[in-house]
C-alpha cells in the first residue's frame, strides 16, 4: 500500500512577500554585513565573477565530464580554486562531483523513489515536527507544507529508511536543507549518503548514532587542539570550566550550517566536501584565535555568550578562512583519534567496521 507523503497535505497560507538577500533568506533590517548582500555589485565584480565561472566551466566540462581528469592532472589548482570559493551557479554540480554522490546516484537508479514512496519510516512524525525549524528564514522552507518542506521531508524520510540504524536525528535537517538549496531531492539524498557513509572521506554517521560517538571524539580532539594552538585561551577555559561541548557541538553536527552566516557556511562547505572534516577543526580554531584576546578577559557567563555569538568581523570568510588554512592539524588529529579510541574501546570505529562487514557479505 502506498504510504501517504507530506505532499498530500493541504498547503498553508502564503507568507507576505519580504525583501530577500541573494541566497533567498529574509533580510534583517539594518543589516550591514560584509558579504555584500545589502549593496549592489560593481561592474568590475561582475566581470571578475564571470571570469571565475568560465575557468570553472572549462575545468569541470559539460555536466562534469572533465572533472576527474582535471583533478588527476592539476590537484593543486583544484584545491586552490575550491578554497577561494566555488561559483554559486556551479556549486550544486561541483559538490556532487567532489563528494562522490554523483557516482552513487548513477549506480542506484530508482532507489530514492522506492524509499520515498513505498517504504515506511518510524521517524516520520519526528521529521514533520522538526521541518519548520530548518532554515525558517529562507523563502524555500517558509511555506507550511510548501515545496521546500515537502522536499526536506522526503530526503530525511528516505535516509531514515535507507539507514535504519541511524534513522533520523534533528541536526540532519540542516545538512539536507543546505543541500536542497543547490540540487534536487534525489541529488541531495545521495550526497547525504556519501557524507554519512564515507564515499570519499571517513564516514560521518557517528555524528547521529545513539550517544553521538563521533561528536564525542571530535570534541575530545578539539579540546586538545585548543590547548596546543591557543595555550593561554585553553588555560582560561580550564579556569572558567569551559569545554567544547558547551559551544562547539553544533559546529560538527551541522558543519557550521546552523547558526553561522550563510555566505560563510557555503565557503566552509566547499572545502569540507573536498578536504574533509579537518576544515571544521581549522575554522573553529581560527575563530577562537581571532577572538582570543577578548575571550581571555571574560568570566564564565559572558564567555559562553561570546562563544555562541561571534562578532561580525570574525565571520568574514576572506579574513577567517585564510587564517584557518594556515593552521596545521592533520597529523595531530590522527594521533588524538588513536588516543581517544584507546581510552574508549574504539567505540567510534564500530560503525565503520560494521559497514565494511556488510559490504563484504
Amino acid at each position: 500500500m502506498e504510504k501517504k507523503r507530506i505532499d498530500d497535505y493541504e498547503p498553508g497560507p502564503v507568507p507576505s512577500p519580504k525583501a530577500l538577500d541573494r541566497f533567498g533568506f529574509v533580510k534583517q533590517e539594518l543589516n550591514t554585513s560584509p558579504d555584500g548582500l545589502t549593496r549592489g555589485r560593481s561592474a568590475h565584480e561582475y566581470e571578475r565573477e564571470e571570469r571565475r565561472v568560465r575557468k570553472w566551466r572549462k575545468m569541470i566540462g559539460v555536466g562534469g565530464s572533465d572533472w576527474k581528469h582535471y583533478v588527476r592532472r592539476k590537484p593543486h589548482v583544484v584545491k586552490r580554486r575550491i578554497r577561494k570559493g566555488i561559483p554559486d551557479c556551479l556549486r550544486g554540480l561541483v559538490w556532487q562531483l567532489i563528494s562522490g554522490s554523483r557516482d552513487l546516484l548513477l549506480m542506484n537508479p530508482g532507489v530514492y523513489e522506492q524509499l520515498v514512496i513505498y517504504e515506511t519510516s518510524a521517524s516520520e512524525l519526528d521529521i514533520i515536527r522538526d521541518i519548520s525549524r530548518t532554515f525558517p528564514s529562507h523563502v524555500f522552507f517558509q511555506r507550511r507544507h510548501g515545496p521546500g518542506q515537502r522536499s526536506l521531508y522526503n530526503v530525511l524520510k528516505a535516509y531514515s529508511v535507507f539507514d535504519r540504524d541511524v534513522g533520523y536525528v534533528q541536526g540532519m535537517g540542516f545538512l539536507a536543507g543546505l543541500l536542497l538549496l543547490y540540487m534536487s531531492e534525489e541529488d541531495a539524498f545521495w550526497l547525504l549518503v556519501a557524507l554519512l557513509k564515507g564515499a570519499v572521506h571517513a564516514p560521518m554517521e557517528g555524528l547521529y548514532q545513539v550517544g553521538l560517538p563521533l561528536v564525542q571524539q571530535y570534541l575530545f580532539q578539539f579540546d586538545h587542539l585548543v590547548k596546543e594552538h591557543l595555550p593561554k585561551l585553553g588555560e582560561h577555559f580550564v579556569q572558567e570550566m569551559i569545554n567544547p561541548s558547551m559551544y562547539a557541538s553544533q559546529w560538527f553536527i551541522t558543519v557550521f550550517s546552523y547558526s553561522f552566516p550563510f555566505h560563510l557556511a557555503l565557503r566552509i562547505w566547499d572545502v569540507f566536501l573536498y578536504e574533509g572534516v579537518r576544515i571544521v577543526f581549522k575554522v573553529g580554531l581560527a575563530l577562537l584565535k581571532y577572538c582570543a584576546d577578548d575571550l581571555t578577559k571574560l568570566p564564565f557567563e559572558k564567555l559562553i555568550h561570546a562563544l555562541r555569538n561571534f562578532p561580525e568581523d570574525a565571520m568574514d570568510p576572506d579574513t577567517l578562512l585564510p587564517l584557518a588554512y594556515s593552521i596545521k592539524v592533520s597529523k595531530h588529529l590522527e594521533e588524538l583519534k588513536q588516543e581517544y579510541e584507546k581510552k574508549n574501546g574504539k567505540t567510534v570505529q564500530s560503525a565503520e567496521s560494521n559497514e565494511k562487514q556488510k559490504q563484504s557479505q
